[in-house]
């Protein structure tokens, strides 16, 4: 069989891989890894500050390096970065049999007569206007949905399947939660609740410890919402690699996932459930696809059913919940399911 070839274009926000905060990159990474070790031939298309040993296209480095070296920066730099982006692309269409897309718009246009051999991926809610838009305007774009809950707001017209999110298997290991705290890993914003997060584990009688970066588009709910929460008992530890992540997470009693928007997948939930450490989440978007009740954690409806979880969570076996790491969240697994989709759409 001849090697399929495939463009994958990451965002040109972060490098891929990202440092700390970059869950999209993050994913980019592992599936083109992933992908190559299935004998598929792939080129990634992203900022020159990236890492991945992965065959690369791109001379621009990413925003967040142009921030570090020039600091205030126009807010136009993102889009100029995608049109370059697009433009190498342009220059190099012939050359690939899939493009997989996984930025915002322009690709759309760009791929013209090439979109039935192209595939999207969003990693972001899908039911606002801008998403209403784009679909009504490229009803022949294939999008892959990454879990149903974001799958039943795309139109019909523009499903190409569901893939949820893998990661590298040998990322994370199972640890034990012997630090007896519970984690809260996530923008620091009203989306993501840090601060229910906080009042959960301290009625529960856990002291947390908080990851993550504070979020340049809710710059002021950190200060407003949440330090003033901290304490001994509750500590913000800031942004951390995988790993940190690793040693944070496995020591962890519980992951606290209180979210309040509809979450098109949680990538940190899995991260969770690859060190064995149980999740506690609301049930809000993808949660009850991605946490299986009883088993690798509680699927809640508010603080109050949060706080009971969190006091029964030493019930749950991390054995189990690694075993279902395995099987359902793999970058491998990822990889075949996306393999499966790139040869549907070749075939047409």
């Amino acid at each position: 069989m001849k090697t399929l070839r495939v463009a994958q274009l990451a965002p040109n926000i972060v490098p891929t891989p990202p440092d700390t905060s970059g869950g999209t990159e993050r994913i980019v990474h592992d599936l083109s890894e992933a992908l190559e070790s299935l004998g598929v031939s792939v080129t990634l298309f992203a900022p020159s500050d990236s890492r991945s040993p992965i065959a690369r296209i791109g001379d621009l480095p990413s925003l967040k390096a142009l921030e570090a070296e020039h600091g205030h920066v126009p807010p136009s730099i993102p889009q100029v970065l995608e049109a370059v982006q697009m433009e190498a692309l342009r220059k190099r269409l012939d050359l690939f049999d899939i493009v997989h897309c996984h930025g915002e718009f322009f690709h759309a246009a760009l791929l013209g007569e090439r979109r039935k051999h192209s595939l999207t991926t969003i990693h972001w809610r899908v039911d606002e206007l801008d998403r209403k838009l784009f679909f009504e305007a490229f009803p022949d774009l294939p999008v892959a949905a990454i879990s149903r809950s974001q799958w039943e707001q795309i139109p019909t017209a523009n499903r190409a399947g569901i893939v949820h999110h893998g990661l590298a298997q040998e990322r994370y290991a199972l640890r034990s939660g012997e630090g007896g705290f519970a984690v809260f890993i996530g923008r620091m914003t009203d989306q993501k609740q840090p601060d229910a997060a906080i009042r959960i584990a301290r009625a529960a009688g856990l002291p947390i410890r908080l990851a993550g970066a504070i979020d340049v588009g809710n710059p002021t709910y950190f200060d407003r919402n949440v330090r003033p929460l901290l304490a001994d008992d509750a500590v913000f530890v800031g942004p951390k690699d995988d790993h940190e992540k690793q040693h944070l997470i496995g020591a962890a009693r519980a992951l606290l996932f209180p979210i309040d928007w509809p979450e098109p997948f949680g990538l940190v939930m899995i991260e969770a459930m690859a060190c064995g450490t149980p999740v506690i989440a609301f049930d809000r978007g993808s949660v009850p696809e991605i946490v299986e009740d009883g088993v690798t954690g509680f699927v809640v409806k508010d603080e109050a059913e949060a706080v009971e979880a969190l006091k029964r969570v030493g019930r749950l076996d991390r054995s189990v919940i690694r075993k279902r790491f395995e099987d359902r969240f793999t970058a491998r697994r990822m990889a075949q399911d996306y393999l499966a989709l790139y040869r549907r759409l070749r075939s047409q």
